[in-house]
């Protein structure tokens, strides 16, 4: 049974990284021709030559069908109805009926807008009506289905299939989420033939920056960039004290800069680190697992990030800038942390770096690829400096890296027709690859669009809160925990992409209004971020850690013991979203000067060092119990300070509500009130800020505009002024006050913690350092 298990996934694995691996001859051409098609239109969509020369341009929604139409074309023709036997006709038939409904919103946009969403009907013989558009959009949607459960098995395709069953049977749904159901009509009409749908943002973000992004990272393995980066890594570091675990995890880092899959990486990079990694001490498991943890975590590195960046920054409406800006350091302390973890490990092990035979000259290896740089700089040039949009910069990385590529090779090759043909066939081998590599993650994101669409077309979300809040009710652990379980299981069958746009559109509102419910203020980006880190980490999480998997085929090492190690691995990239959600200035919102940025770095670096240590019980010599427990609580003052000065200065003073009527206010405090509203669902909980300086003296809370009383034990909000502030922050009759509480002005800085938690850890790591095992 495991055995069946194993070999299932590794078969996933195996035509996740070569999809086209069983094709041959004539099969094979059309495969690739078409691939290096769509490769071809994504470059001139993104290119400024449509505007120069007004020929070509397309309009939103047509390029977004016509972007799904290759991925769907290319999914039937490589993915046969039976993976025992070769292509059908049955599935060249498909592909071209999915083409062609893909195709029709191209060819006739123009009158779909016109009809304003009403399908098209057409009469024949005077007597029948045939609903042309409404059969065109079943079978699209039915076609799209099938392209994923080929693709990627059941789990997404059950998940979609929920959610049109809701939009459609709405009114049977419980009452407390139900909506009026849409017709058939409206249903098809909004998801296949409206750009709210599966042609919605996730979508367009895929047309606009994801393929260019994957295209210009098959450009660059192709021509040899991966191997550079790895071959760069083992130069820098692999002297160093377990040198191949550190080679890995920096080779990692580099191709997690351009790669978009965590499988992919793991197998790229995994290949040569692996072996070596066993060869010099580390278990089959350790070595699969580093490997594993490494390229998740490449995941997490701008400028790509998995391809979910571009998505958040189209959901949040924001620049992709903002994003990357957001994200940054969290991934870089992710990864020094992986650093450490290595070293440690390497420390347990009494292992030593690699022989001086066996390391590239790091002058030479630097000099050897020193022209992959460029396009890369070109990327980072125009995105930081010159702030031009995502689209526009990676167009032009991607020229940059193509002619670059063909200067290195006139340079290397004197015979000129040689030369020319060896760079042309590496374009084109790499055109092919980035396009195969994008028809799983463009048919993972349409079909995550049809859950988007599902919860904007029944209001969902809205409903999801009032759940949420009667199983949480105002617990903002509760609340965390439900989504990390979300985020984990549906990861499990779920692309990080995908699982990103599903979780991200069910619970980032939710997290945000019972977030603040509870008194806490989550920022939108750092919400959707912590979606993103906990969908990468079921790529680690057993039983079905798809990335484990693949290390461990490479390592010989038991998957799921590969898998929990990982896990292990990874736990301080699992403590950072939960960080940054209630300490924003890790995220660098909030940073005041440079002097207070680099104090978030140097203690943010610090105290995930120190978390580390403790999860993985080493230091300069074994932790005892006693001294995991104090490094964590250091670690968590470097962190999150706040939460630790809170614990003996509260942010604010609890006041008497009985009392609150006599209470009058200084106007350079701010005041929270924590209401609880009945409702129909159960108690919901709201929170009111009363901010510093809203009035210029002191004041009452009638003169905020609330008149109370008391009823059985209950402070209730009796009348409000009318056109004043508390019936403008959205108090209303009825909502019964529950916490009431005022700034406490008394309360340090903050940043007293930092000393006094750097103070404890030179005591306790000295005490470490001077005892001998």
């Amino acid at each position: 049974m495991n055995q069946s298990i194993n070999g299932k996934v590794e078969n996933k694995i195996s035509e996740d990284l070569s999809p086209t691996r069983n094709l041959t001859g004539l099969h094979l051409k059309i495969v690739g021709s078409i691939a290096i098609i769509w490769s071809l239109f994504q470059l001139w969509y993104a290119s400024p030559f449509p505007f120069m020369f007004d020929i070509g341009m397309f309009k939103g929604l047509p390029a977004r069908a016509i972007h799904l139409g290759f991925a769907l074309t290319l999914a039937f023709l490589i993915y046969p109805i039976s993976k025992r036997k070769k292509i059908s006709i049955f599935d060249i038939l498909i592909s071209f009926i999915a083409a062609f409904c893909c195709l029709y919103i191209y060819f006739f946009y123009d009158q779909l807008v016109d009809r304003g969403g009403i399908l098209l009907t057409v009469t024949i013989w005077e007597k029948f009506n045939l609903p042309v558009e409404l059969i065109i959009g079943s079978c699209g949607i039915l076609i799209l289905i099938e392209a994923t459960r080929r693709v990627f098995g059941l789990p997404l395709v059950i998940i979609a299939v929920c959610f049109l069953l809701f939009s459609y049977f709405g009114r049977y749904a419980p009452e407390i989420i139900s909506h009026g159901g849409l017709s058939l009509n409206r249903l098809v009409g909004f998801q296949w033939l409206d750009q709210e749908a599966i042609f919605g943002i996730p979508i367009g973000v895929s047309v606009d920056f994801i393929f260019l992004f994957v295209l210009f990272g098959a450009l660059l393995e192709t021509a040899g960039g991966g191997k550079y980066f790895l071959d760069l890594a083992f130069a820098m570091v692999g002297k160093m004290r377990g040198g191949p675990a550190k080679a890995a995890i920096l080779g990692s880092g580099m191709t997690g800069l351009i790669s978009g899959s965590s499988i992919a990486n793991t197998v790229t990079t995994g290949t040569f680190t692996i072996p070596i990694m066993k060869k010099t001490g580390f278990s089959k498991e350790k070595a699969g697992a580093i490997e594993v943890s490494s390229s998740v975590n490449g995941q997490l590195m701008p400028p790509v990030m998995g391809a979910a960046a571009f998505v958040m920054a189209s959901f949040l409406g924001v620049t992709y800038f903002e994003v990357v800006k957001h994200a940054f350091l969290p991934a870089i302390i992710s990864y020094v942390a992986l650093f450490y973890i290595s070293h440690l490990e390497a420390l347990k092990l009494n292992l030593k770096g690699m022989d001086d035979v066996d390391i590239p000259n790091l002058k030479k290896t630097f000099l050897s690829g020193l022209h992959f740089l460029i396009p890369i700089f070109v990327l980072v040039y125009m995105l930081v400096y010159l702030r031009f949009t995502a689209s526009y910069s990676i167009f032009f990385a991607t020229i940059a890296l193509i002619i670059v590529n063909l200067g290195y090779i006139l340079f290397k090759n004197p015979n000129f027709k040689l030369a020319i043909k060896t760079w042309f066939n590496q374009t084109i081998v790499g055109f092919e690859k980035g396009a195969l590599n994008m028809v799983g993650v463009g048919i993972a994101i349409a079909t995550a669009g049809i859950i988007v669409g599902a919860v904007g077309s029944t209001g969902l979300s809205t409903n999801l809160i009032i759940v949420i809040e009667f199983i949480a009710k105002d617990n903002v652990v509760i609340l965390l925990f439900l989504t990390i379980i979300l985020c984990l299981i549906l990861g499990m069958g779920l692309p990080t992409t995908a699982n990103y746009v599903v979780v991200a559109s069910l619970m980032a509102t939710v997290l945000v209004d019972v977030g603040n419910a509870s008194g806490f203020v989550f920022p939108l980006i750092a919400v959707h971020l912590f979606v993103f880190y906990f969908g990468l980490m079921a790529d680690v999480t057993p039983p079905v850690g798809l990335a484990s998997y693949a290390a461990a085929a490479i390592s010989g090492g038991d998957p799921l013991k590969t898998g929990l190690q990982a896990f292990w691995y990874s736990l301080r990239t699992g403590i950072l979203p939960i960080v940054f959600l209630f300490n924003h200035e890790l995220l660098l919102i909030g940073i005041e000067n440079v002097w207070h940025g680099l104090l978030v770095i140097i203690t943010s670096l610090i105290g995930i060092l120190v978390f580390t240590s403790a999860t993985q019980a080493w230091f300069i010599n074994r932790l005892r119990w006693y001294e995991i427990i104090i490094f964590l609580l250091i670690s968590i003052s470097l962190l999150a300070p706040e939460f630790i000065l809170n614990k003996f200065y509260p942010k604010y003073n609890y006041m008497d509500i009985n009392k609150i009527h006599l209470m009058k206010v200084d106007f350079n405090k701010e005041a929270r009130f924590k209401v609880t509203r009945p409702s129909n669902y159960g108690e919901r909980y709201k929170l009111f800020v009363i901010k510093k300086n809203t009035f210029e003296t002191e004041y009452s809370l009638e003169q905020y505009g609330l008149s109370l009383i008391r009823e059985e034990n209950r402070v209730i909000v009796d009348t409000l002024q009318w056109n004043g502030n508390a019936k403008k922050s959205g108090f209303e009759t009825g909502d019964y006050i529950s916490e009431f509480k005022i700034e406490n002005a008394d309360r340090p800085n903050k940043g007293i913690i930092y000393p006094i938690a750097i103070l404890l850890l030179i005591i306790f790591g000295y005490l470490n350092y001077r005892r001998k095992e």
